[in-house]
């Protein structure tokens, strides 16, 4: 998604363009990991020292309130994990060694879809599913 198609959804919504949230959307777009509202805020301060840790934080839920992006527990810390939203097929992969997460997209959140909707009658709106290991690196250096 650009820039401008987020320009987009928050006419859309009624909500304004803001300095917050244009620079929030930047500092996500161009992290290569996800990161936590403080991480959000230090990149942010980089580039616009005025936007403080609660601009953020409000920016975040609105974004996610508007699907933009998400937040997931990743790993042992019980920070929240924000990244722009990705199709719930990409499920993350959390390295328990260097701590590295990275997305991987199968079949598999589809099959678990399906068990629950049809074996159990429960309706899925959202699935994050974590798997945790080691990455091929760290499974590489202890062998």
């Amino acid at each position: 998604m650009t820039g401008q198609d987020v320009e987009a959804v928050l006419r859309a919504g009624g909500h304004r363009i803001t300095r917050p949230r244009t620079a929030v959307w930047a500092a996500l777009v161009d992290a290569d990991d996800h990161l936590t509202a403080e991480e959000v805020a230090a990149r942010v301060e980089q580039q616009d020292a005025g936007v403080n840790l609660a601009s953020v934080y409000r920016t975040l839920t609105l974004f996610e309130e508007l699907e933009l992006v998400r937040q997931s527990r990743l790993g042992d810390d019980p920070a929240g994990r924000w990244e722009i939203t990705h199709p719930d097929d990409d499920f993350h992969l959390v390295c328990t060694v260097c701590g590295a997460v990275d997305h991987h997209v199968g079949s598999l959140v589809q099959t678990v879809r399906d068990h629950l909707e049809g074996g159990h009658g429960f309706a899925v709106d959202e699935v994050d599913l974590t798997v945790r290991g080691r990455c091929a690196a760290c499974a590489g250096a202890t062998a």
